[in-house]
């Protein structure tokens, strides 16, 4: 019995040749918690890249990162291993996309290249991938972004102090912002009298307010100006409006106050400055909006990179 049993062994040894072994033995090239990674994934995955098939920008942003993975190994198995981890997070968080929410992606993707959904569908077939393939990458997609979203947004800080800081290495110190200044005036004119009688008024004028008189009593009182409005109102100007002396003046006021006696070609003024306004410049706010814009993409690049170096380290991942 012993030596039929033997028989029977040795037969089946010789009846499994090498090229069977072949047929049902893949390569293991990584393994990632209870995922693996096999030789011909990492072959689908390169020509995959080659061919310009479907690949996640979350991890592989443009073509020049393609042509690096191509170049490098090492790396194009870490992106895949990286896709592994991020993946596992989505199971163990219970990210799953429905469908419906599938669908809303595609027909917004069909809407901003101005197309419908069936000729996305088109589009996708006519480069040799399955609509239902198309599908699947969406919702991975869609899965993985709301995963690193939650995982990262929450630390992504940008101060207005950061915004400047960067638009002064970029053009400089500048001022941002200009002020709107309304102002009300009382006016002496020196065509009555002469310079040296306008200025006897003015400074009577002036001594009165300095004594605690209401100013837009004296301005009704004694203001000169022909096209006179309720408390001396002159109007509002901005930085650059005002003739050149009264410039001086204004930028060196302080909301209620009342300026010494000023001359301008239109005659002798005593100013008071009713209102101060901030007004963004539009140009530097554009340029403060796009500096924003472009470190809120280099934090998130960023806070993105640490959380997956943290789940590398958590994860249990061996490279044969």
């Amino acid at each position: 019995m012993k030596k039929l049993f033997f028989s029977v062994l040795v037969c089946s040894l010789f009846c499994f040749s090498p090229l069977s072994f072949a047929e049902i033995i893949e390569r293991i090239v990584a393994i990632i918690n209870d995922e693996i990674i096999t030789a011909t994934d990492v072959e689908k995955y390169s020509e995959k890249i080659k061919s310009g098939g479907l690949t996640d920008d979350l991890l592989i942003p443009n073509d020049a990162a393609k042509q690096e993975l191509l170049k490098d190994s090492k790396k194009l198995l870490q992106t895949m291993i990286d896709e592994k981890i991020i993946d596992s997070e989505v199971k163990h968080q219970k990210l799953e996309v429905p469908i419906e929410r599938v669908e809303q992606e595609i027909r917004s993707i069909a809407k901003r290249n101005d197309i419908g959904r069936d000729d996305l569908k088109r589009a996708v077939e006519e480069k040799g991938i399955k609509f239902s393939q198309y599908q699947d990458f969406i919702k991975t997609g869609l899965e993985r972004h709301s995963l690193i979203d939650r995982a990262i947004l929450s630390k992504i800080k940008i101060s207005e102090d950061d915004v400047m800081a960067e638009y002064a290495k970029l053009h400089g110190e500048a001022s941002d912002q200009n002020f709107e200044f309304t102002l009300s005036h009382i006016l002496f004119l020196v065509e009555k009298g002469g310079i040296k009688s306008a200025q006897d008024r003015a400074a009577l004028v002036l001594g009165k307010i300095k004594a605690g008189e209401d100013f837009e009593k004296m301005a009704s009182e004694y203001s000169e100006d022909p096209n006179f409005s309720a408390g001396g109102l002159l109007g509002s100007f901005k930085a650059g409006e005002f003739s050149k002396e009264l410039e001086v003046v204004v930028h060196k006021m302080n909301v209620g106050d009342t300026s010494k006696v000023v001359q301008t070609k239109a005659g002798l003024h005593i100013l008071k400055l009713t209102k101060k306004k901030l007004i963004p410049d539009p140009k530097i706010e554009k340029a403060k909006d796009e500096i924003r814009g472009k470190l809120y993409d280099r934090a998130y690049k960023r806070q993105f990179q640490a959380w997956l170096e943290q789940m590398r380290n958590e994860a249990f991942i061996r490279i044969n």
